[in-house]
């Protein structure tokens, strides 16, 4: 499985947004250093919102192209139906519920096979998760202070579709998100714009 893995800050500083979070990944960001600093063409926009997006999911072009290319086939409003997919893509939702603190470390998660979906276990990142399934953590990682600390710490980190149960370690995907409510600070309209020349 193929992952990103060039250095975080630095990707934020060159595109110009927080993707990661973190309070110290904007510290030494300028106007030299940053792409969203300078004075941009229309297809330097269009590239650096597309690539925004791909930076907030970890994904590679050949992924992206292939939601792309679905987001187009759908009747909805193609950036919020490409939003939205995106959104529900298991490794984002473990990292929304507050199992991991970052998407790679909630695509690991999955990848090792300690996330259940309806009580079974996936252990592939990009599947997609329909509304109303159950997301829980395998009751071996239920012991990982790490994983425990994060979900308990993150509780504050709420989403309106997603339902957290903190007893039972799970969340639950209550409905598709609205497009307000994706906590991602991108223009998908020119993300589109780049493919549909």
């Amino acid at each position: 499985m193929a992952t990103r893995r060039e250095p975080r800050f630095k990707l934020c500083r060159r595109l110009g947004v927080n993707i990661f979070g973190h309070p110290k990944a904007m510290n030494k960001a300028t106007r030299d250093n940053s792409r969203s600093g300078r004075k941009l063409s229309n297809y330097g926009i269009q590239l650096l919102e597309k690539q925004k997006i791909k930076a907030y999911y970890g994904l590679f072009e050949k992924q992206f192209v292939r939601y792309v290319d679905k987001a187009m086939k759908s009747k909805e409003i193609t950036g919020t139906a490409l939003l939205k997919a995106l959104e529900c893509r298991l490794d984002n939702l473990v990292y929304r519920i507050g199992f991991a603190s970052s998407i790679r470390q909630a695509r690991q998660l999955v990848s090792h096979g300690h996330i259940l979906v309806n009580g079974q276990r996936v252990n592939i990142p990009s599947y997609g998760v329909p509304v109303d399934s159950v997301i829980s953590l395998s009751e071996k990682q239920r012991t990982n202070e790490m994983i425990v600390s994060n979900f308990l710490e993150l509780q504050s980190f709420a989403s309106p579709y997603i339902e957290k149960n903190l007893e039972d370690f799970s969340g639950k995907l209550i409905r598709l998100p609205n497009r307000e409510e994706i906590p991602i600070e991108v223009n998908e309209i020119y993300a589109i714009e780049f493919y549909s020349k």
